[in-house]
């Protein structure tokens, strides 16, 4: 009896393990096939030959009017910056029909100065960003790390400040710029009237807060148990593991201040301060159109080389994700 015993267990164990191994596969297969399923078309309807031809030629077609519409307008301004203005004027879809104007691009940096609005605006949105950074990090840590005794309410009320329309804010924001409390003087003029307004960023605080809820908490416990300070918390510990979203908020700040029109127009009235937002429509209508479309050239090529240095910052899923975890 007890031989039978122990040549029947070892049976009943292996077959239960090869349940177990077919079963496997069939779970992942049947997970494969769930998440196939969820699209408009099934897995099923690309396995008919018509099906997969349409669906195929409709992503490739579009693909390219993605592309296409997204791409032209810039290409085009490319091209019109380095062609003579006639031909911009006579034909402004032929391809150099008589040739480049280099000088274009020359003429816009030196005659028309845009050098000058150029290192403004970099100025202006290296500033604005600064502030941004120093509010959204420091607040989204109060918030999300030290949590204070009404922390909730005080989130509820930076998130009720995201339904204000911005237009309304001008008039009080402005009066408050012209005649600040405790400075004694006005902040037109100065770069401090567009880099304090714009750390007022509750979208900025909230993202960062989010993010910092999905860190781990035993890592925040094991740095305090070591005698870390508050200080000593939020910059060794909390900010090297947030780079993900310190680079989303940096493209979301630097991008803004670069595209950012009314309020610097409002406070930088001198010409010698304002950034290539406001200057550009200014010296629109007194400068000759090739030599204005290379300004609006060097404009653009800021914003899109700092897209390019932080897509994958600002594509990649887990900075985007896990900053609206939750």
């Amino acid at each position: 009896m007890e031989r039978q015993l122990t040549t029947t267990a070892p049976s009943e164990l292996s077959l239960s393990d090869t349940t177990e191994l077919k079963a496997a596969p069939r779970t992942k297969l049947k997970a494969v096939s769930d998440a196939a399923d969820r699209g408009i078309l099934s897995a099923a309807d690309w396995r008919r030959p018509h099906v997969r031809i349409v669906g195929t030629t409709f992503n490739v077609v579009l693909g390219i009017l993605l592309v296409v519409i997204g791409l032209l307008p810039l290409l085009w301004l490319l091209k019109s910056a380095v062609t003579p203005t006639q031909d911009t004027l006579s034909h402004p879809l032929a391809l150099f029909p008589n040739g480049f104007a280099w000088s274009n691009i020359a003429k816009a940096w030196n005659d028309v100065q845009i050098g000058n609005y150029f290192f403004n605006t970099i100025w202006m949105a290296v500033g604005e960003w600064a502030v941004q950074m120093l509010v959204a990090t420091t607040g989204g840590f109060a918030l999300s790390v030290l949590k204070p005794r009404y922390g909730k309410i005080i989130s509820g009320l930076v998130l009720a400040t995201l339904f204000v329309p911005a237009v309304v804010l001008l008039v009080p924001l402005y009066l408050t710029v012209l005649h600040p409390p405790l400075i004694g003087h006005s902040l037109i003029n100065t770069f401090w009237a567009v880099w304090l307004p714009a750390g007022a960023s509750a979208f900025n605080v909230l993202l960062v807060m989010r993010f910092f809820d999905s860190l781990p908490r035993e890592v925040f416990e094991a740095a305090k148990t070591d005698g870390a300070g508050t200080f000593r918390l939020f910059w060794s510990v909390v900010l090297p593991m947030s780079k993900p979203i310190l680079g989303v908020v940096s493209v979301f700040a630097i991008n803004a201040a670069w595209a950012d029109f009314l309020w610097p127009n409002l406070v930088l009235t001198d010409i010698g301060i304002q950034p290539l937002s406001v200057r550009l429509p200014q010296i629109q209508s007194s400068t000759d159109l090739g030599v204005y479309l290379a300004a609006l050239t060097i404009a653009t090529l800021i914003p899109v080389v700092i897209f390019l240095i932080f897509q994958r910052t600002f594509l990649r899923g887990g900075g985007l994700g896990g900053a609206v975890k939750g």
